[in-house]
């Protein structure tokens, strides 16, 4: 694991009817400021690596397809700097992520339909001056075989 990052177990509840599931609450304690929701969809075998938030926490949830989602600790400051994580996530394992701030991630969507990824956002997009640093999705530091999975 790494330090600060959280991996929330979420309960369905389900009748012949479908299921509801709660995501998120305030209450959770999770992110200490709202900011903003976002959806993406992502093609099967697509990288979308890496980026970084200096302000900002994230929140991941998978609502369709697969994913392995890749965590780099880049925070010096940490107990776990320089350490990498990997999280399988999918919707059939309903989970939430928190990837604290400071830390690079990134994804692959895997398996054969698209991905569709939930994200809660603790700081709003800025696209004047945006919180979003880049870092090569083959960075060595890192050292992520992508090609395994794509």
């Amino acid at each position: 694991m790494i330090e600060g990052v959280k991996i929330i177990k979420l309960t369905s509840n389900k009748d012949d009817r479908g299921y509801f599931r709660e995501i998120f609450r305030n209450e959770d304690g999770l992110l200490d400021n709202f900011g903003q929701i976002s959806v993406s969809l992502t093609k099967p075998g697509i990288i979308k690596a890496f980026h970084w938030h200096k302000q900002q926490d994230d929140l991941f949830y998978v609502v369709s397809g697969k994913a392995v989602v890749v965590l780099y600790d880049r925070r010096k400051n940490s107990k776990t700097f320089g350490r990498m994580m990997k999280i399988r996530m999918h919707e059939d394992l309903p989970r939430l992520l928190l990837i604290p701030k400071g830390i690079a991630h990134g994804y692959i969507a895997i398996g054969k339909k698209p991905l569709m990824m939930l994200y809660v956002m603790s700081k709003s997009y800025n696209p004047r001056k945006p919180d979003e640093f880049r870092i090569s999705h083959d960075d060595s530091r890192i050292g992520f075989d992508w090609k395994k999975y794509g």
